[in-house]
């Protein structure tokens, strides 16, 4: 049998959980340097709702969080800060590098590596400089748009583009527009590539 006094503690962990949810969307917004006028027209969600919802005036709600977690292509367990289960090893923590963040997704240090990169409005400033250095690369647009120049080509790739490179190659990567760019990398760092399989084998 439960009683009252039992139940309280998990209860208050509910509701540190509820109270969390607003100050975290509020600083995934502005990770991805979005205004709340953007996110109300990309959801359907109104820029006073947002507003309390960031505030905590309004409590969280599955109807409120789907379309936010479709808005910023997370899982909607991102938003709620649910705990970890199963393998660790889809948990890793973000990394920021300059500007950039960077989401591990394994943690092999041989072989190919793969990750998530969300590279803000304008990044990196200035001039492009083309660098090289070993390994082959694979990546592929989430969201936004990425300018990638090779050698001597110069690719504008959107959402569902993909392109692969040695990185012997000179190149440089980066995002002119005003919006977040979202990118997935495949990285050999001994030029190992993906293989990639476009109809099955007739044996």
């Amino acid at each position: 049998m439960t009683t009252d006094r039992e139940a309280r503690p998990t209860d208050a962990t509910t509701a540190d959980v509820v109270d969390a949810v607003g100050p975290r969307l509020r600083a995934l917004r502005a990770r991805r340097d979005t205004t709340l006028a953007v996110l109300a027209e990309r959801t359907g969600i109104s820029v006073s709702t947002l507003s309390r919802l960031e505030s905590g005036q309004r409590r969280p709600t599955l109807e409120l969080l789907l379309p936010l977690a479709r808005a910023y292509q997370v899982p909607l367990d991102d938003l709620v800060g649910a705990p970890a289960t199963g393998d660790p090893r889809v948990h890793l923590k973000p990394e920021r590098h300059g500007s950039r963040v960077v989401i591990p997704l394994t943690r092999r240090t041989g072989g190919v590596r793969s990750f998530k990169q969300l590279i803000p409005p304008h990044d990196p400033p200035g001039e492009p400089v083309q660098q090289t250095h070993e390994g082959y690369e694979w990546l592929y647009v989430l969201s936004g748009r990425l300018r990638l120049l090779l050698g001597e080509h110069d690719h504008d790739l959107g959402p569902g583009e993909v392109v692969e490179f040695d990185t012997h190659t000179p190149h440089w990567m980066g995002n002119v527009t005003d919006q977040v760019t979202e990118i997935l990398c495949l990285f050999g760092p001994q030029g190992e590539r993906a293989h990639v399989r476009s109809r099955p084998v007739v044996r």
